[in-house]
Order: C-alpha cells, then sequence, then structure tokens
C-alpha cells in the first residue's frame, strides 16, 4: 500500500527528477489546460516559466489554482507520479524575472559566466505555491 508523502519526501522526489513536468490550468471555457513545461524548485515553490501571451500565463493569472503532475515508470509494476495542487502566481516585473532566469539557467547547467545578465522581453514565470501533494506507487517503506 502506497503511504502519503511528507512535504519533504514529496520535494526529494520533485528535486530527483529534473527537467519537465505537466503544469495544468484552467482555460476560459472551464476545461483544463495540460503542457509539458520546465520547472525548478526554490524553498517550498516551484517556478515554471511562462511568456506573457501564452495560454498557461492567461489562465494561471484568470483562475489561481493550478496542478503539476511528474510521473515516472513503463508499466504498471513500476509507476511512480506526484501531483500537487497548488495556487498561481505570476512574476513579471523584470527586476524579479531576471534573478529567475538565471537560476533556471543555472538549474540546467548553464555556466555561471553565460547566466543572462538581461530579462528577455515578454518573460514571465508562474510561481506555484503547493497546498496539496498526491501520489502512487511511491512508499516510504
Amino acid at each position: 500500500m502506497t503511504t502519503a508523502l511528507t512535504k519533504e519526501e514529496a520535494y526529494e522526489f520533485l528535486d530527483s527528477h529534473p527537467g519537465w513536468l505537466i503544469l495544468s490550468t484552467v482555460g476560459k471555457d472551464g476545461y483544463p489546460h495540460s503542457v509539458p513545461v520546465s520547472y525548478f524548485r526554490l524553498g517550498d515553490q516551484i517556478y515554471v516559466n511562462a511568456r506573457f501571451r501564452t495560454q498557461r500565463a492567461k489562465n494561471a493569472e484568470r483562475n489561481h489554482r493550478v496542478s503539476a503532475l511528474i510521473e515516472t515508470g513503463r508499466t504498471m509494476q513500476d509507476i511512480k507520479g506526484l501531483l500537487i495542487q497548488g495556487e498561481a502566481e505570476m512574476i513579471s516585473q523584470p527586476e524579479e524575472v531576471l534573478p529567475l532566469m538565471r537560476e533556471a539557467a543555472r538549474t540546467r547547467g548553464i555556466p555561471e559566466e553565460r547566466l543572462p545578465t538581461e530579462p528577455m522581453p515578454d518573460m514571465a514565470f508562474i510561481r506555484v505555491k503547493p497546498r496539496r501533494f498526491i501520489s502512487w506507487g511511491l512508499s516510504r517503506g
């Protein structure tokens, strides 16, 4: 039987699978909008990049409820997943965006001397504040 993960265990699983997660937002029509996005975590918050004009950015501004999903495995025997439900906040001010761009690049292994020095036009981030963790195929024992 699967045991619910603690916040720390959920973050450990999240951090051990860098790269992509599926971010789901709610569209204007009420339907879910799910897309793969790159991410990184700082403290208790998850950041995904989103240009102003993307559907995910528009949706997150309109409805702050989002979910993020990471899943691993290829068969029912080894599948593992983590669903994070949370609240989104748009980060769009250049003085806030640049440090996040630098952190995103750093987590992708970009050397310090090649990190961005200016924010990209139209660049924003969605900050996800987790409220609930749902996991499957993961146990402490």
